[in-house]
């Protein structure tokens, strides 16, 4: 969770020339039981859009859920357990998932339900995240 965080926070600092955080300005990521030692990689795009739609006053879209690990670079990698958790959004009743590309290979496990009901968007950056992922404005 915490290089998720940090990869997330070094991005947006690198992309907002000077409109977002700066040295002055001190951010705290929390994360809810975060100190309790687990993978967390997955949360990378989805704490760059927070942090993103944040520091740019534009919201995130209420019906789309996401997860994929961010790099320094903004490249979005491949994830582990994507079918369980796109069956949790559509339980959530959410409609949209955006996930890597890479793993676009895993719909082959999904049920059919699962891809009728939930538009799965697939990226290999997180410039595409967040033309996805933040409404318009």
């Amino acid at each position: 969770m915490k290089e998720s965080a940090a990869a997330a926070m070094s991005w947006v600092k690198g992309r907002l020339d000077g409109a977002g955080p700066t040295m002055e300005n001190d951010v705290h990521v929390h994360v809810p039981a975060g100190a309790i030692p687990k993978d967390g990689p997955s949360a990378g795009i989805t704490m760059a859009t927070a942090l993103y739609s944040l520091f740019t006053n534009r919201p995130v879209r209420a019906d789309t859920a996401m997860t994929g690990e961010i790099t320094l670079t903004g490249k979005v990698l491949p994830i582990g357990g994507l079918k369980e958790k796109a069956l949790a959004a559509q339980r959530a009743g959410i409609k949209r998932v955006i996930a890597p590309k890479l793993n676009q290979g895993d719909t082959k496990d999904f049920p059919p339900n699962l891809l009728k009901d939930v538009e799965f968007i697939w990226v290999d950056s997180i410039e595409k995240v967040l033309r996805e992922a933040l409404e318009s404005g």
